[in-house]
């Protein structure tokens, strides 16, 4: 079509091919969030990302079989497998957040037919009873109090009653309840037993010792805009040589080809092309990795023990209750219970509108019961906790529950002086 004749086109609003040229020079929609405002994120997750990482986000995108990627991809296995405390298993990052790596544990370990007992005791445990449901497992879901611990016990009546049990799986780091599950116990029946052990480390890892081959975890999972201070969207994993053999050795090949473990561990390990990798997530997680390492294992899980210590200090000298019992308490996730007669969307709102500030609410049985604070990562942060107590010292007297002026912010720097420096 020449010049000429498609000014005639376009001044008529005539089509070529079916499509009005009139309509193609619409403007575009008007944008109603065009620039997403700062936050401070302490809220289940994710946590705000490092300065640090999201440059790196920023550097040329290469292709994912590119040579000096695959360089890329082998330091970032062997700087997981520092983080997941393991020298034996393969470590990579499976694309797509933590929900993907408790998908990718469940359809690739189990076939239909096998003999699971998931340990639940909150919301994302029976998130992971729901999908082994759907791969057709013979699913044993064993059910305990919200707020507390899974008791081993209940895992060793069911284990004596039973053979052939293929998996066994729990919650490390529960962000519904903010507890910290032992794990020791249910390992070692697992072992007893010759059952393979799945873990859900996505709160954990970075935050709380993640020991895998001391525990003798087969499967572990997490994701990478919690504790390791990226944003959302990869699941580092660590599967151990058993589990990568069961895989491989499987009757029938996992129903879900993206989420095949064994397909992923081969272009980790042999890079062989498995699907269209996400180079500048991958770029991210190395330098939030290198970060975690620079910092120190132990420093690190020491600052957010430090930082929550002074935030729980802080929350029950304004009155609130904190649900979790102390010996089992998550560094990582404080709930509160909201007090009787306060809107919990109202002191959420204001937090968030007046303060920049996110915290969670709860889910399931905990829904609008309870409040959720998150401390990980780059948001495990002295300011942070000390701005939140002092925007809640503001809003609760609003929506009806009275507080000490001060005296939030007072008990958390009172804490923090018994509990040593913290950054």
């Amino acid at each position: 079509m020449t010049g000429a004749m498609l000014s005639a086109y376009n001044a008529r609003g005539l089509s070529t091919g079916g499509v009005s040229l009139r309509m193609q020079k619409k403007p575009l929609p008007e944008s109603r969030m065009p620039e997403l405002p700062p936050r401070i994120l302490l809220g289940p997750g994710p946590s705000n990302a490092e300065p640090r990482v999201l440059r790196a986000m920023m550097s040329p995108v290469i292709g994912y079989l590119d040579p000096d990627f695959m360089l890329v991809l082998d330091e970032v296995s062997e700087l997981l497998k520092v983080v997941f405390q393991t020298d034996e298993s393969i470590t990579m990052a499976l694309s797509g957040t933590g929900s993907a790596g408790m998908e990718a544990g469940i359809n690739s370990l189990l076939e239909p037919g096998d003999t699971a007992i998931l340990c639940v005791c909150g919301f994302f445990g029976e998130r992971m009873a729901d999908m082994a449901a759907r791969v057709g497992a013979d699913l044993v879901v064993l059910r305990s109090d919200w707020g507390t611990p899974f008791p081993a016990e209940m895992l060793e009546a069911e284990l004596k009653r039973r053979s052939g049990v293929k998996l066994v799986a729990t919650v490390h780091a529960e962000t519904s309840t903010g507890v910290l599950q032992p794990l020791g116990d249910i390992s070692r029946l697992a072992r007893e037993y010759d059952a393979l052990f799945m873990v859900d480390a996505v709160t954990s890892l970075g935050g709380t010792a993640v020991t895998v081959d001391d525990l003798g975890i087969d499967y572990c999972y997490s994701a990478t805009q919690k504790c390791i201070g990226c944003p959302p969207g990869l699941s580092p994993a660590a599967l151990s040589l058993r589990s990568h053999e069961t895989v491989r050795g499987r009757k029938h090949k996992p129903a879900s080809w993206y989420l095949d473990l064994a397909l992923i561990a081969n272009y980790w390990g042999e890079h062989v092309y498995h699907h269209t990798a996400p180079v500048s997530m991958i770029l991210g997680l190395r330098e939030g990795l290198r970060m975690v390492l620079e910092e120190g294992l132990e420093a690190r899980y020491a600052r957010h023990a430090r930082t929550a210590a002074a935030l729980r200090a802080g929350l029950e000298a304004l009155g609130l209750d904190l649900v979790v019992a102390d010996a089992h308490r998550l560094d990582q996730i404080t709930p509160v219970w909201i007090p009787d007669g306060v809107d919990d969307q109202q002191v959420r709102e204001a937090l968030l509108r007046r303060h920049n500030i996110e915290i969670g609410r709860g889910l399931g049985q905990f829904s609008g019961k309870v409040w959720r604070v998150g401390l990980m990562g780059a948001s495990s942060r002295l300011e942070n906790v000390m701005a939140l107590l002092a925007a809640l010292e503001e809003i609760l007297p609003e929506a009806g529950f009275e507080v000490g002026a001060g005296a939030g912010v007072a008990a958390a720097s009172k804490a923090l002086t018994t509990s040593g420096p913290t950054a």
